[in-house]
């Protein structure tokens, strides 16, 4: 549990770190939080990793999530375009990464099978 917690951590402060780039271009005060939004979600996804989250699941969720959020929110707070076709991006990157995961997990019982 406590490693999908880091990796929720990680996406929420990159998500962060990304928009508050936006929000940088006009008032640069806002660099600061770029900064420490990055190395939290870098501390954050190596935190799941040791945990014992795999690189591929980990790296997977973290930027299709990342993706997702910061299209989604840029288009709440800076009034920028969310197109269909965006859309249909967005689920193949979420589909994609499931289907990364399901690979995962079937690679993980062949092994334990082997093994047995």
């Amino acid at each position: 549990m406590k490693k999908w917690l880091a990796l929720a951590g990680a996406i929420g402060t990159e998500v962060t770190a990304t928009l508050s780039l936006k929000a940088a271009l006009d008032h640069p005060a806002w660099y600061l939080l770029v900064v420490v939004g990055y190395a939290a979600s870098f501390v954050l996804l190596s935190t799941g990793l040791r945990l014992g989250m795999k690189i591929g699941i980990a790296y997977g969720i973290w930027g299709a999530g990342g993706v997702t959020l910061t299209a989604l929110l840029s288009a709440v707070f800076f009034a920028e375009p969310l197109t269909a076709l965006m859309g249909l991006g967005i689920v193949l990157i979420v589909a994609g990464v499931l289907v990364v995961e399901l690979g995962a997990q079937h690679a993980q019982q062949n092994n334990t099978e082997v093994s047995a």
